[in-house]
């Protein structure tokens, strides 16, 4: 028996005011009540009653560990109110990591709307372009793009998104436009550098046929807010993210590349460890982000 178990058994013992009606309370013998008192006190290494054939009676040691259990159990139940409060209301602390452009434009304007829903849950937002380990990190979700990296985590689709290859209309004018993937060999290539095994690494899709072309190009960056205004700038073919460019598409700054080949896709997902008790903040937190993502894109991805 664990010490919250003793706790509980001895003060059910004391309301009950005998060793029989406690242990009819436990659906027990009273012989094993009696035993599981005895065990107690040798665990304890002190007498907590005296017992006569009529009446039982706390020692000092039985009236401070009654006295200071009672509590000790008053507190624990607290706890699990509290926890289990959080698990069917949403309330306290949540830790949420996006990346940086799309952690600005997007999810912040959404938690601002999920705050005024959710006034007894606190949010934290961290906006960065490192992968982040959410175990390991203490978030309770992330935001990502593309492909579910880690089995032990569960990805909820907030929207489909595409990659797009793009260039400026001045620099396609001067350069010309690809016709086959192979082409890009002889571009300039604005390249974002995420990892240095997917570094300027582009693999298109057309039907069954799969190419991939190793691109090179006199600008990279971490940044893609940086490659964008390079592409803007006639510096080169970019690869990028629809909500990203859609707006630029759209207005002529832009112009796609290879339109008929695709890219990997990037759908935006919030992602969680995987556990089946989910708590109700991140259950609260995936079903509004569903929800605000879930209408009609064009007008969100238009935005400058």
């Amino acid at each position: 028996m664990d010490a919250f178990s003793d706790l509980r058994f001895f003060a059910l013992l004391m309301k009950e005011g005998s060793l029989a009606a406690a242990a009819q309370q436990m659906g027990i013998t009273a012989p094993a009540a009696s035993r599981r008192l005895a065990q107690l006190e040798r665990r304890l290494g002190v007498r907590l009653l005296r017992r006569t054939t009529r009446r039982m009676s706390l020692t000092p040691e039985g009236e401070t560990y009654l006295l200071d259990g009672t509590r000790i159990l008053g507190d624990l139940d607290a706890l699990e109110r509290t926890v289990a409060g959080a698990r069917s209301s949403p309330r306290g602390l949540i830790k949420l990591a996006a990346t940086l452009g799309f952690g600005r434009m997007h999810i912040a304007p959404a938690l601002s709307a999920f705050a005024r829903a959710y006034p007894e849950v606190e949010v934290q937002l961290h906006l960065t372009d490192r992968p982040v380990n959410l175990v390991e990190q203490g978030f309770d979700a992330a935001v990502r793009f593309g492909d579910l990296p880690d089995s032990r985590l569960t990805a909820r689709r907030l929207f489909a998104n595409q990659r797009l290859l793009c260039a400026s209309p001045a620099y396609l004018a001067q350069a010309g436009e690809p016709v086959q993937p192979a082409d890009l060999l002889a571009h300039q290539c604005i390249v974002i550098r995420e990892s240095d095994e997917t570094y300027g690494t582009w693999h298109l899709r057309q039907g069954e046929r799969q190419e991939t072309v190793k691109v090179r190009g006199m600008l990279s960056t971490n940044d893609g807010a940086a490659a964008t205004t390079w592409a803007l700038e006639g510096h080169g073919v970019l690869m990028r993210s629809e909500w990203d460019v859609a707006a630029h598409l759209a207005a002529g700054r832009l112009q796609r590349v290879l339109p008929a080949w695709a890219l990997p896709a990037a759908d935006v997902t919030l992602v969680y460890p995987t556990r089946s008790d989910l708590s109700a903040k991140t259950r609260a937190l995936a079903d509004f982000l569903a929800a605000w993502f879930s209408g009609d894109r064009k007008d969100l991805l238009a935005q400058p």
